[in-house]
């Protein structure tokens, strides 16, 4: 199959090609809604991505500056993001708003959870700690399906759908259905996918494709566990 609108120079992709300026994918657009948060991972480190109560959508490190509790156990208020340990709030610009346990002082900007660069394209989320020259990749005709963690390598893994790895992403068939697998390594051995599926797909076909994902990670895990 030709690769989807393939950009760079189509050399294949390693997690040591990536930087902090490049973007990666990290959720499914459709699991975050409104007034939520979520884990994810950049190479760089575990973030906490949400969504404001109006819909905008942004991500910062996942760790809360007081005491270090994970952010993405917290909560949304309105167009802030409160941590759940002591309710210290937190701005869109990553810096706090407000320390509950001392309510008439300003908290200075240099406490801040360090806001990163976000985008949605083809119901992916992608995001990048520092800012991209150009946006993230754009799959026509493809929409995001559901996503997963593999115990495995993306070499493994390409193995597994004897495709390329091309920019980050397979092209392969997954139920018989074209499919686009994006790829982030969060480790090693530990790779997160991101599924892109044609957006007309019944609900049978939706099952197949993702049916065919569960047997990919386990043909995949097979094969790392060869090697």
């Amino acid at each position: 199959m030709t690769p989807v609108n393939p950009v760079g120079d189509g050399t294949y992709w390693t997690m040591a090609a990536k930087t902090d300026a490049q973007w990666v994918p990290v959720a499914v657009s459709a699991d975050i809604l409104a007034g939520t948060v979520v884990p994810a991972r950049l190479p760089t480190g575990p973030i906490a991505v949400w969504r404001s109560a109006t819909g905008n959508l942004y991500a910062n490190g996942d760790r809360c500056p007081h005491r270090g509790m994970r952010l993405s156990h917290g909560f949304v208020r309105g167009e802030t993001l409160s941590c759940i340990y002591h309710g210290w709030r937190f701005g869109t610009d990553g810096a706090c708003q407000k320390i509950p346990a001392h309510p008439s002082v300003t908290p200075p900007k240099t406490i801040n959870c360090g806001p990163l660069h976000v985008a949605e394209t083809n119901g992916v989320v992608w995001a990048a700690a520092k800012e991209p020259a150009e946006p993230p990749q754009f799959y026509p005709g493809y929409e995001a399906l559901r996503s997963l963690v593999i115990v495995s390598t993306p070499a493994a893994i390409a193995a597994a759908t004897n495709a390329t790895i091309i920019d980050g992403a397979i092209q392969t068939t997954l139920g018989g259905q074209d499919a686009v697998l994006l790829m982030s390594p969060q480790g090693p051995q530990e790779v997160f996918i991101l599924v892109l599926a044609r957006p007309n797909l019944n609900l049978a076909d939706r099952l197949a494709v993702s049916s065919a994902l569960e047997a990919l990670r386990r043909s995949a895990e097979a094969v790392e566990g060869a090697a």
